[in-house]
This record gives structure tokens, sequence and C-alpha cells, in this order.
């Protein structure tokens, strides 16, 4: 599998991870943070990145790496897990139907799927006892999130290092690859 050569180059990608956590003071001590894994490349190095946090950083904080299911083939998700376990990422994998609810929706159904998905992170992470929850999304994805929402919604809008939870009290997102550059992960050859 490719994807398990993920550390290969990596030493940037961490150190911009390590600098954006530091800066936004993303983590905390006594932190739970539930790493969301979809199993491609940005998730997956953001595990590695959290793990070597978590082992050399000078915070103590618990991780899971959570895992969920939208009704993925076997296929995929035997190679997700395959990959999960060459990286030594121990997934806490849990079951979902999104996929089948959002089959028959003509209108939108990739709005009602982003939301469904976040709204059974936010759930499965809560009652994990987890108090922050890490997604993968890079430098470029906020670059590109400003620009889709300039020119297809007249406004300014942005992702944000972190952000509380409205719909979760005491959960917060977190995005630990805020400062890394698509360019870098690209040198990872996941």
């Amino acid at each position: 599998y490719e994807i398990a050569s993920c550390l290969v180059g990596s030493e940037m990608c961490i150190r911009d991870s390590v600098r954006a956590i530091d800066e936004y003071e993303l983590i905390k001590d006594g932190d739970k943070v539930a790493v969301c894994i979809s199993g491609g490349k940005d998730s997956m190095l953001l595990a590695k990145c959290m793990e070597e946090f978590q082992k050399h950083g000078p915070i103590e904080f618990e991780a899971i790496y959570l895992c969920m299911n939208p009704g993925y083939s076997e296929k995929h998700l035997k190679e997700l897990t395959d990959n999960a376990k060459l990286l030594n990422i121990p997934l806490d994998i849990f079951e979902t139907n999104i996929f089948d609810v959002v089959h028959d929706i003509k209108e939108s159904p990739c709005y009602l799927c982003a939301r469904m998905r976040r709204g059974y992170l936010y759930a499965n992470a809560k009652k994990r006892g987890c108090n922050k929850i890490a997604l993968g999304q890079h430098f470029d994805d906020v670059i590109e999130t400003v620009l889709m929402s300039m020119i297809y919604g007249a406004e300014y809008k942005t992702m944000m290092p972190k952000l509380p939870s409205e719909n979760y009290p005491g959960l917060e997102l977190i995005r630990p690859l805020y400062l890394v550059k698509e360019e870098n992960l690209s040198l990872i050859h996941i």
C-alpha cells in the first residue's frame, strides 16, 4: 500500500502542525481529542502528526482515532483498515447509514451528507468523553473555502483553526493541519 510510506518527508508537515497547535492553543493538558479519520491522506497524516505530538510534545492529552463508516464498500473499508494497521493507527470505527439516507436525495445531497457526518462525529466523540474533535483540513482547504464563499456565496467565510460547537456544549473542533500546505502533503507520497 502506497499510504504506508506516509512518514517519508513528513517532518515539515509535523513541524507546521506543531506550530498551529502552539500558535492557536488547539490542545491543552488533560484534553481528550477525537482525531477523525476518513482514510484519505489528510486524515492519515493528521493521525500521525497527533501521535507524534502526543509522544514528544509538552502537553499531556489523550487521543482516540475515530472513524465513521457512512456506508463504505467492503473493499474501501478493508483498504482503510489495512492502511491504518500498516501505520499503527488504532481505529475506533462506528457505523452509520448516511450513504443510504442521501442516496435518493435530488437536491443538495452533499449538504445533507456533510451535516449528517458532522452530527455523527460530534455525537460519537461526546459519547466517548472527548472535549475536542480534530479534523484534517489544511492551509489550502482554508484558502479554497474563502474563495468558494466569495465566488458562490458573495460573502467572506473561512475555516477557523478552532471553533466551539453550537450544538454540543463543551466540545470544540480543532484543525491541527491549519498551517500545513498541500504542496508539502504531496511530497509525502501517501
